[in-house]
């Protein structure tokens, strides 16, 4: 199946062990759940960079769509609540000695809005809402913001169950939380491609790995929040329970 993630045309393969002993099981709870509350079910999906929780995000916004007709579902990222790249090109962030340009370190929490974000998810528990974009053709946020409004709400981030001051706050917003947890050194190679498609070269995309992208696997990895399903992404890159 080929999905638009942030600009890219990626094939999203999944095996039938993982739709049908994971993501239809998924399904069918927040189905069930959502039928409880009797309004908008809002879900989080954490997981480090490199681990494919947009593809998977999206694919299960598909697979929702053929399987399930009881409600609408909608996927989403958080990606959109990026400080624009004006923004990272003009602020730092203080460590110890050193003031770290924050475009030099993007993805990393301190490169988000947060606070817009949580008044967003704060508007979305009762209303629809317009939802930033974050566009990786042109490596900041776009113009473009898409209405938010599905019965059931598929939320993607790296630091959605973040446990640290500005970011904790964020799970009183949340009906329902996965996490995706793996090896660190399975991301390695999936992270420096990635950055690589968008158009910058191995040594800088191996740079930014390693400034970047390696810190944020560790911080996600390390300190986030108990969530409500586990699941392992395993080195044959199949998703599996936990």
């Amino acid at each position: 199946m080929k999905l638009n993630v942030n600009g890219f045309i990626v094939e999203a393969n999944y095996s039938e062990q993982e739709i049908q002993s994971v993501f239809l099981p998924l399904l069918s709870e927040l189905t069930e759940r959502r039928r409880k509350k009797g309004e908008r079910l809002i879900v989080f999906l954490a997981a480090p960079p490199g681990t494919g929780k947009t593809t998977l995000s999206l694919y299960l916004e598909k697979l929702y769509t053929e399987h399930f007709d009881s409600f609408s579902f909608q996927s989403i990222s958080i990606d959109g609540f990026h400080h624009k790249r004006e923004y990272l090109l003009s602020h730092y962030k203080n460590a110890g000695d050193d003031n770290i340009l924050l475009n030099d370190i993007k993805g990393s929490p301190e490169t988000f809005d947060v606070e817009a974000l949580k008044a967003t998810l704060q508007a979305l528990g009762k209303d629809p809402v317009l939802w930033p974009v974050y566009d990786r053709t042109t490596h900041d946020v776009s113009e473009t913001k898409v209405k938010v409004d599905a019965d059931i709400v598929l939320i993607e981030g790296n630091w959605l169950l973040l446990n640290e001051a500005g970011w904790q706050e964020l799970a009183e917003y949340s009906d329902y939380s996965i996490f995706i947890t793996t090896d660190e050194h399975l991301l390695k190679t999936r992270l420096i491609e990635r950055k690589m498609r968008g158009g910058v070269s191995r040594v800088e995309a191996g740079r930014f790995y390693e400034q970047s992208d390696s810190k944020n696997v560790t911080r996600v990895l390390g300190n986030h929040h108990d969530p409500d399903l586990t699941l392992y992404l395993n080195n044959k890159k199949e998703i599996v329970k936990g």
